[in-house]
């Protein structure tokens, strides 16, 4: 196949590869990356044998969005304070395709809960459940047989299901915990933080996030409270297309969104969000004024 031709063929499937990347990394930046790395390796390989090059390509893609995400979990560091960083600068470029893909069902609040699934659970999660690829296929991605991978999938589903995270949930009491977890962590109290965090919490961050000064994830009751103790004082209570959240903006620009998961009385994972393709698709209203 020629050169012409095989970009021709990539392009056809590159909307497919980057709605999978996207909720496989929960950042446009990182899910760009992973197909660009899809490109590369298709440009690189004999493919005169491949039949079906859509599930070649989705099998590629998957594998790099997994390694990127065992990636991440094995560089652990300190999550992101508002007051820390510096707004990104430059104009961010958002096309149509990018605007259709981030307005699709798959909302922030699922990209929290999806956060706090395994890299194979979630893998075995989205190209099943969203994507519809049979486990027989999705097995050998994650080395695994097509029943283990099955049990993958069913606990991902569980823990989707089971935590609060729909827009739907009782508003009013996510509200009181973010509003609990807010005060907590301005007042540096980390009692009532160690109260409002599940003992599994995981907290990260999205790939502009990491370029304004966080990286990785931090994980465990312990460290998130110690992390987050003292800190928050310019996030401002609000809800991010109807869900409880908060968000730390600059000249009433939002800057970084912060959205939780919560099961219960307690938050299971907080993503913090500074991608301004994503900020600028979010519905936000402030339910506090700035502070000063």
């Amino acid at each position: 196949m020629g050169d012409e031709l095989l970009a021709d063929s990539f392009e056809v499937h590159r909307a497919h590869l980057r709605g999978i990347a996207y909720r496989m990394l929960g950042s446009m930046p990182d899910a760009d990356d992973a197909v660009q790395e899809a490109w590369i390796r298709l440009s690189r390989s004999d493919t005169s044998e491949v039949v079906n090059l859509g599930g070649w390509l989705t099998t590629v893609v998957a594998r790099v969005c997994l390694d990127m995400l065992q990636s991440r979990r094995s560089h652990p560091v300190e999550p992101l304070d508002a007051h820390d960083v510096e707004p990104p600068t430059g104009t961010a470029t958002i096309d149509p395709e990018r605007e259709a893909l981030l307005a699709d069902s798959v909302g922030l609040a699922l990209l929290v809960v999806l956060d706090t699934l395994t890299p194979a659970e979630r893998l075995a999660f989205v190209l099943h459940d969203m994507f519809a690829v049979p486990f027989e296929e999705i097995a050998p991605i994650v080395d695994r047989s097509p029943a283990a991978t099955r049990q993958l999938a069913s606990r991902a589903r569980r823990r989707v299901q089971g935590t609060d995270s729909s827009p739907d949930a009782d508003p009013a009491r996510r509200q009181e915990v973010v509003s609990a977890f807010l005060a907590a962590s301005r007042g540096g109290d980390f009692e009532a933080l160690l109260t409002v965090l599940d003992p599994d919490v995981v907290v990260r961050a999205d790939a502009v996030a990491v370029r304004m000064g966080a990286d990785g994830e931090v994980s465990g009751r312990q460290l998130v409270a110690t992390n987050f103790s003292g800190r928050a004082q310019g996030a401002r209570l609000a809800l991010i297309d109807g869900v409880p959240g908060a968000v730390w903006a600059v000249d009433g620009k939002p800057r970084v969104a912060f959205t939780f998961g919560i099961a219960g009385e307690k938050i299971t994972a907080i993503m913090t969000v500074a991608d301004p393709d994503v900020l600028g698709q979010l519905d936000i209203e402030y339910l506090e004024e700035a502070a000063g």
